[in-house]
């Protein structure tokens, strides 16, 4: 019996990266869509039985394996592409578009139903300018300030829309004896969370794209981003490089009033506090209400393979996608934010930030630009714990460093094209 189970696991693995499709060997056209999200696999299967029971001549199947990036860079080096990729809108899907992967969705109805600032995301998400669009952005996430709505209703607490309100209520909280802040630095990546944050109102929205173009630099840009982020380390507790993720996590959901992290970070926080009171409002990272915009970026959004034989009925496919009761089914399950106009749920954590949801107030989060190669978590976490009177120069010089490092070829490129 083991052994046997063992091989059904093993072929089941093999077909997965030779691109098999699961499904009766009929006449159907057989449609296939990775996705990148193994914790989404219930509902995709769901919504792939739903539409195999509704339409006659399409048969859909979802595959979701751990690993998908891995598996999905696997098949397009053997030229083994599936239909469709369910991805999110970060420098991989920048990568494989550049690689000229995907195929020009412009002028498809389903493209209407998707909000201007998910589209206008993935447009600056272009490693080089292109007519058309790419990819069907289907789902957010968002990330600001969690904070315990509780504590805040028993003080009287008001939530801050500047910098100057920020800072205040930290040190209103500090008297009131409550921690004010958390973080888990110890895993770098959480530092990203107050970056990205602080980064979307602070510096333009098209930083990175500037800097290839050698019309700017980090080193201006990023001052005040660098400078407020070490701010945040007056509020939060002592030596935050020495826990982690899941010690925050833990951390807020019983003493601590505010956590700078996405909302990503609710079902961690609510394992360890179901009743919890959770909020989450923007970021007040500036001196003026009115220039806040909500750091928001694509979880997950669908792309068309370029060499897919079968492009109508991968057209229908996502146009079954994007239909109402379909999000409906994902969000119920998933939760986040739908980049799709509709009447939508916002998980109701995400109160505070529905008028920049609905308006569409949004900006991405920063690092989906930076090259994984550059760990620019790590960087900022260094440059947190460097208490010398030059460290905030000394990062970003090294961060302008790094960057041309990493994006040599790109911006060679740029320039010859610039020529």
């Amino acid at each position: 019996m083991k052994c046997a189970k063992l091989m059904t696991a093993l072929v089941s693995a093999s077909c997965l990266l030779a691109g098999c499709a699961s499904g009766p060997a009929d006449d159907k056209i057989q449609i296939e869509i990775v996705s990148y999200k193994p914790e989404a696999a219930k509902v995709f299967e769901e919504i792939q039985d739903l539409f195999n029971e509704t339409h006659d001549d399409i048969h859909l199947t979802i595959n979701s394996p751990n690993e998908a990036m891995t598996i999905l860079k696997t098949r397009f080096v053997r030229e083994d592409y599936p239909d469709i990729v369910a991805i999110g809108g970060d420098i991989n899907y920048s990568g494989f578009l550049d690689a000229g992967l995907f195929e020009n969705l412009e002028g498809q109805p389903f493209l209407d139903k998707v909000k201007e600032g998910y589209r206008t995301i993935d447009k600056q998400l272009e490693f080089v300018p292109l007519e058309g669009d790419y990819a069907v952005p289907y789902v957010a996430n968002a990330a600001g300030i969690l904070y315990n709505r509780e504590l805040f209703e028993e003080h009287g607490w008001k939530v801050p829309e500047t910098w100057e309100e920020f800072t205040a209520l930290c040190e209103t909280i500090a008297k009131a004896g409550v921690q004010p802040l958390y973080a888990g630095y110890k895993d770098t990546w959480t530092t990203l969370a107050p970056w990205n944050a602080m980064a979307v109102e602070l510096a333009d929205p098209d930083i990175c794209q500037q800097v290839n173009r050698g019309e700017a630099t980090f080193s201006e840009a990023y001052d005040l981003t660098a400078e407020r982020i070490r701010g945040l380390l007056d509020y939060i507790q002592p030596n935050p490089s020495a826990y982690g993720y899941s010690d925050a996590a833990t951390a807020f959901a019983k003493e601590a009033a505010m956590w700078a992290i996405g909302s990503y970070a609710i079902p961690q926080i609510r394992s360890v506090n179901p009743d919890m009171e959770i909020g989450s409002f923007v970021m007040p990272a500036t001196d003026k209400a009115e220039d806040r915009w909500l750091n928001s970026g694509i979880d997950l959004q669908f792309c068309v393979m370029e060499d897919s034989p079968n492009k109508e009925a991968t057209m229908e496919v996502i146009d079954y996608l994007c239909q109402d009761e379909v999000m409906d089914l994902y969000l119920a399950d998933q939760g986040g934010i739908s980049c799709l106009k509709g009447d939508f749920a916002v998980p109701e954590e995400l109160g505070d930030m529905k008028e920049y949801i609905e308006s569409g107030k949004v900006r991405d989060f920063h690092d989906h630009y930076y090259p994984s190669e550059m760990a620019a978590d790590a960087m900022i976490q260094t440059y947190l714990l460097d208490t010398s009177a030059d460290a905030k120069e000394k990062f970003l010089k090294k961060f302008d460093t790094e960057w041309q490092r990493y994006n040599r070829d790109l911006i060679r490129r740029l320039q010859e094209e610039n020529q």
